[in-house]
């Protein structure tokens, strides 16, 4: 993960606790979420059925999709309950000259 590609997703401390931050591209969907102060960033998409994970509710570092009740871990991806049986990608984040920043391959 040496060659990433930093974009830009919101001004440092604008996305409040327990809250999150979506950024939209041609090539991603990837939403940036703040757990206990800790910025997490995972592919908004649930790999069940293609729907969006945001706007499922948010249990510790775990999300569940608001459509079947497939869970991921924030921190990782990985794929913790039916129906959802392949990972969700997740990205590295960064502070960057204050803006918070994604790092997709390059």
């Amino acid at each position: 993960m040496s060659d990433l590609e930093w974009l830009d997703v919101a001004a440092e401390g604008n996305i409040g606790r327990d809250s999150y931050a979506i950024l939209e591209t041609d090539e991603y969907v990837i939403a940036v979420f703040n757990v206990d102060g800790e910025l997490l960033a995972i592919e908004d998409v649930c790999t069940h059925d293609g729907a969006e994970l945001t706007g499922g509710p948010v249990r510790g570092c775990e999300i569940i999709c608001p459509r079947h009740g497939a869970r991921f871990c924030l921190r990782t991806g990985k794929a913790l309950s039916a129906p959802a049986y392949e990972d969700v990608p997740t990205y590295a984040v960064r502070i960057h000259e204050g803006r918070i920043q994604v790092g997709v391959p390059a």
